[in-house]
């Protein structure tokens, strides 16, 4: 059985820079979507909706329109890979992809890192993500835009410099005795 009280430092910079990736894609895509629309917004199947030309569309539009726009879709997949980066790291797509492909091809690993600070970022990226998915589905507009790229800058600096928010807001509240005082939780 693998030793899981510590993991290979380069596999999250390794997920950070496919979710980077992502997110980039999902912040151009929400930029250009519904949510940050203005102006006049029709709806066919619901016998058409006009909105004043200085309004925003977003909160006009039916929640389907809010729910297809290809920005919040993008996003949600992120979110849920999120999620799953949190409930079981060890099964998640960016981590078996660099384990099973990209690490077998690299020397052996020289630095590693408790698994619990990683994970932690995980879970911080999926609450950015999901407030700005639930704030997009309630109309607000830019909710979608903005949630997309701060989640995008933290992944942009842990893929690109190494620096982990995520991990450094644990051991800030670890420090503070909030999390993280027991022995390495499985990864």
């Amino acid at each position: 059985m693998a030793d899981t009280s510590r993991i290979d430092a380069r596999g999250p910079r390794f997920a950070a820079s496919l979710t980077a990736a992502l997110l980039l894609i999902a912040t151009v895509l929400s930029l250009v979507g519904i949510s940050t629309q203005r102006g006049v917004v029709a709806f066919p199947l619901s016998g058409g909706a006009e909105v004043a030309p200085d309004a925003w569309a977003l909160p006009a539009s039916s929640l389907a329109a809010r729910a297809t726009d290809p920005g919040f879709l993008l996003l949600l997949v992120i979110a849920l890979l999120f999620a799953w980066g949190v409930a079981a790291p060890r099964t998640a797509p960016w981590g078996v992809l660099y384990r099973r492909l990209v690490q077998p091809r690299l020397a052996p690993p020289t630095e590693f890192e408790d698994p619990r600070p990683p994970r932690f970022a995980q879970g911080v990226g999926l609450f950015v993500t999901a407030v700005g998915l639930l704030l997009h589905l309630a109309g607000v507009p830019w909710a979608l835009p903005v949630a997309a790229a701060m989640a995008f800058v933290a992944a942009f600096l842990n893929a690109v410099f190494g620096l982990c928010l995520g991990c450094q807001l644990y051991l800030v509240l670890q420090r503070a005795g909030l999390v993280g005082r027991r022995g390495a939780a499985p990864a």
